[in-house]
């Protein structure tokens, strides 16, 4: 299958979308029909999907803040390592663990040669912005300064799904004006740039499969409560001041209500004067890339190569 053009108008046409993925939403939309909202039942995604495969391969660590609180690091590193890569999990900054993804990472361990270190930053709504920034900046920051010592490598990449694309790049942000570091590669896979709401979260999102624009706006009012805050740079990438943030691949699907999100980040990451790619596979909903259907394995095929490719440089 070959690398989708991002800028070809028919990858937004209804028959760009495979058999095989639109037989996929529908039965996931089946699937999801009647089970409650996060915000009314926390347990009822784990009741329909599978809990997580934890890797034999996989530690747990640890380090402590300069306030005293200990952050949590899951880690898994492939035979011979050549860096690091901070992952922050999913979860709509209101669900998810650092372990679970386990079988994620040891692909990417595997096909990159990197160090994967998940970070298990705080969780709203018990802990809003900008507890789980924090966090993860504070990782990165270890992971800059202790990298090499603790791991034997160094921290070149960073990256995530979903609410971890969204925590990624503030990241980076914070890295570059406060300690003067600039990762060699992002991952940023269907991220929420726009805490405000783009077009496609209120458009896509009336419809969509497994992530709606209900969804988001719980998600949003746990995290950000104070709605006049929605548009700070370090709430919503979308406005945030980019240049020299190194290479970025945005990945996203036409069915995903966070489409806009990525284009539109996209554009502005060029426009920063920064190296991006755009991946855009028709039909792939919120989150397809932990599915096993084609358009996921050519997804993260193209992640894994993206990340080894500039990580190594």
């Amino acid at each position: 299958m070959s690398t989708p053009n991002p800028f070809d108008p028919g990858l937004f046409r209804p028959e760009s979308v495979s058999a095989e993925t639109a037989a996929f939403n529908r039965a996931l939309g089946d699937r999801l029909a009647n089970v409650p909202k996060w915000w009314e039942d926390p347990t009822a995604m784990s009741r329909i999907f599978p809990p997580p495969v934890l890797s034999p391969r996989a530690r747990n660590d640890a380090f402590e803040t300069k306030d005293g609180r200990k952050i949590g690091l899951r880690v898994l590193a492939p035979p011979s390592p050549t860096g690091i890569y901070l992952h922050i999990h999913g979860g709509g900054l209101v669900l998810g663990t650092a372990d679970g993804q386990d079988q994620m990472l040891e692909r990417i361990a595997d096909s990159t040669g990197l160090v994967c270190v998940s970070v298990e930053y705080r969780l709203a709504p018990a802990h809003p912005w900008p507890a789980a920034w924090d966090d993860c900046e504070a990782a990165a920051m270890w992971l800059a300064e202790r990298g090499k010592s603790e791991l034997g490598v160094e921290l070149v990449a960073i990256g995530g799904e979903s609410a971890g694309a969204t925590l990624a790049v503030p990241t980076m942000v914070r890295m570059r004006d406060k300690h003067g570091f600039a990762f060699r590669a992002a991952n940023l896979t269907f991220g929420n740039y726009d805490t405000s709401m783009t077009p496609s979260q209120r458009i896509i999102g009336r419809s969509s499969v497994l992530l709606q624009t209900v969804d988001i706006e719980h998600c949003s009012d746990a995290y950000a409560p104070d709605v006049s805050r929605r548009r700070d740079p370090d709430l919503s990438a979308l406005y945030a001041e980019l240049q020299g943030l190194g290479p970025a691949l945005f990945t996203v699907g036409t069915g995903d209500p966070f489409l806009d999100d990525s284009l539109f980040v996209y554009a502005r990451w060029i426009a920063a004067g920064n190296e991006a790619e755009l991946a855009v596979y028709p039909g792939g909903v919120h989150g397809f890339t932990m599915f096993p259907i084609p358009i996921a394995e050519q997804a993260n095929r193209r992640i894994d190569a993206f990340l080894k490719r500039h990580s190594s440089a």
